[in-house]
């Protein structure tokens, strides 16, 4: 049996499919919503943490006569530069050297 049309061109079947084009519509509509928001909450994260505050480094760092610092890491409260010659001093957050490590091949 062929389709009824009614005034406008929009068949009963049609007519039957919309409520659930409806539905589906508001759906895609709160994925979108709900994705845009995790974007901005991710964006507003990574904003904060860049903002906040490393630890507290010294201006100079006094190491011993003839070294060089060829890397360094801080921690809470000290910070260790491991020198050229294969020795890692760690200093307390003043300067004051606390530990040297010998690095052993």
């Amino acid at each position: 049996m062929a389709d009824e049309f009614d005034k406008d061109g929009v068949s009963e079947a049609d007519m039957q499919d919309i409520p659930q084009l409806r539905f589906l519509k508001v759906l895609v509509t709160v994925l979108a919503g709900v994705m845009i928001a995790g974007l901005i909450v991710l964006i507003a994260l990574i904003v904060i943490s860049f903002r906040s505050q490393g630890p507290t480094l010294p201006d100079t760092i006094a190491l011993p006569a003839g070294e060089t610092a060829t890397a360094f890491t801080a921690g809470r409260g000290w910070y260790a530069v491991v020198t050229g010659s294969d020795e890692i001093v760690i200093f307390d957050s003043e300067g004051r050297e606390l530990k040297r490590i010998a690095i052993e091949d």
